[in-house]
């Protein structure tokens, strides 16, 4: 049986849940965000098992990064054997770019 992998957020998508949380508090609508975000983090979960559930993100073309879609969100990951590093939570219509 295939071993749990960690689930690690690097700063730029906690930033990015920083982000829709207050963005729910500025439209007066907090308790929306809350439940936003503990089904972001549920999605998040199932990766410590599943890490290939998520599609080749289609910018890159990258086997090892890819992403969940949760609309109205991406979340994108990359995985290897001991790992699921969630990288961005942003808008679906977003696309990504390279720094």
């Amino acid at each position: 049986m295939p071993r749990k992998r960690t689930i690690t957020f690097a700063e730029s998508a906690v930033k990015d849940l920083e982000a829709i949380r207050n963005w729910y508090v500025d439209q007066q609508v907090p308790a929306v965000g809350e439940r936003l975000l503990r089904e972001i983090i549920s999605q998040v979960e199932r990766l410590a098992d599943f890490p290939e559930s998520g599609r080749v993100v289609p910018e890159f073309g990258i086997m090892n990064l890819r992403e969940i879609i949760y609309s109205p969100f991406r979340i994108v990951y990359r995985h290897d054997k001991s790992r699921v590093r969630i990288v961005r939570v942003w808008r679906s219509e977003r696309l990504l770019k390279m720094p």
